[in-house]
């Protein structure tokens, strides 16, 4: 399958913020385990690229692995040579998309008005990252796609097991879960079933 039809069937992307990247691939297998294969690794900490190849050579198919916080089309172009599946942006970045169309490869561009939204799609972004969701919440999602049907919306930013199916009963194709799922402190204390865990509560949580 292809990164998008992964995201719209699994529903979740975790999103993986570390200061390091040493145990990604630790990381993956946690939430995998979980049932959570769709990763984005995002470019603030050290070696999240090399996290991308070590986690696909790793587990293969078994995961989709992305990069997120790309701002650039420099770290565009370098994400998708070190394997990355799609591409994540926490704004609009017309670049981006435009590298990311010549490059073939899935992006889900931020943005948070319906003006952003709209424009990210009309570049050529194939999924739209609502960022941050806790602003508007599912009502906002139900709102813009009123008039805007056609969006594929992943809100991002305070989505937990609790609310991640209020996004997805508003119209959201998917969600994107950082903190509530991987911090720091869990990979530090090597917490890695505690991941696994609140993984499979979202994974129920989307499921229902």
């Amino acid at each position: 399958m292809s990164a998008i039809q992964k995201i719209l069937e699994k529903k979740i992307v975790a999103v993986v913020r570390l200061d390091n990247y040493n145990c990604a691939v630790d990381v993956a297998r946690a939430l995998a385990a979980g049932g959570v294969t769709v990763l984005e690794f995002t470019l603030t900490g050290q070696g999240a690229l090399e996290a991308v190849s070590a986690t696909r050579k790793a587990l293969g198919d078994a995961v989709c692995v992305g990069v997120g916080t790309v701002l650039s089309p420099e770290q565009a172009e370098a994400a998708i040579d070190a394997g990355a599946e799609f591409l994540v942006t926490p704004a609009l970045r017309r670049q981006v998309i435009a590298t990311c169309v010549k490059r073939q490869t899935l992006i889900l561009c931020g943005g948070l008005t319906p003006t952003e939204l709209l424009e990210a799609h009309e570049a050529g972004a194939e999924m739209v990252k609502v960022f941050p969701a806790q602003f508007g919440g599912p009502k906002f999602i139900k709102d813009v796609l009123a008039p805007m049907p056609f969006l594929k919306m992943v809100p991002t930013g305070g989505v937990s097991p609790e609310n991640a199916r209020d996004d997805l009963a508003a119209g959201a194709v998917a969600v994107g879960i950082g903190g509530n799922l991987v911090s720091n402190k869990l990979v530090a204390a090597e917490a890695f079933d505690q991941i696994t865990a609140t993984a499979r509560a979202c994974v129920d949580a989307v499921q229902k």
